[in-house]
């Protein structure tokens, strides 16, 4: 296969095919070095054909808590009171910025994530 821009399903198929060919291939090699190009084009056309959304920030939260191990009370340093996190967490509080920063800093939590608008509960003020 020529290396080229890929363009279309077609040439992605194709540079699956040779990445998979190309797989094992030794460091320091041309095969490696061709192995290099042809996966940095197929994650370029993955990324525009294949975008991955970004989860919803309380099911985020909810998901970096299942994974962690990590309790209500464990986010209480993060969002505040035990009543906040509860609020937080049930969407009837959004979350401010303090709160965003806390998250990110102190459980490591994607601020792209947090930052995004989500459906809430909110009562207007």
């Amino acid at each position: 296969m020529e290396i080229r821009p890929i363009r279309t399903e077609n040439d992605y198929q194709e540079a699956l095919r040779e990445i998979e060919l190309l797989f094992d291939a030794a460091e320091n090699t041309t095969e490696c070095d061709r192995l290099d190009i042809l996966s940095t084009l197929v994650e370029a056309y993955e990324k525009t054909h294949f975008p991955i959304e970004l989860p919803d920030p309380i099911e985020a939260i909810h998901y970096y808590m299942d994974t962690r191990g990590l309790s209500r009370r464990d986010l209480e340093p993060c969002l505040g009171s035990r009543a906040r996190v509860s609020e937080v967490l049930s969407r009837k509080r959004t979350l401010t910025l303090e709160m965003i920063r806390k998250l990110n800093q102190q459980l490591n939590i994607p601020a792209e994530i947090l930052i995004q608008p989500y459906d809430s509960q909110q009562i207007p003020a």
